[in-house]
């Protein structure tokens, strides 16, 4: 159980300091300026997002597999 809530909470840590991330390289911070502030923080939600999935996937089939050669 401890092991559980130590997860939880290692996530929502981690998706906290997404939140406050700076995703952009220097073309999309050029990019972004010029769009202005709402749209440059859409910019970088996507980013993040698009960021976020492949790891979410890995991380994934990384736990089904040690759960498997587990027992």
């Amino acid at each position: 159980m401890k092991r559980w809530m130590m997860t939880g909470l290692l996530l929502l840590l981690f998706a906290f300091a997404a939140i406050e991330a700076g995703a952009q390289c220097s073309i999309c911070t050029k990019t972004a300026q010029q769009l202005g502030e709402k749209p440059a923080q859409g910019m970088n939600s996507g980013i993040l997002y698009l960021a976020f999935t492949p790891f979410a996937i890995v991380g994934y089939i990384s736990y089904r597999w040690w759960k498997n050669n587990k027992s």
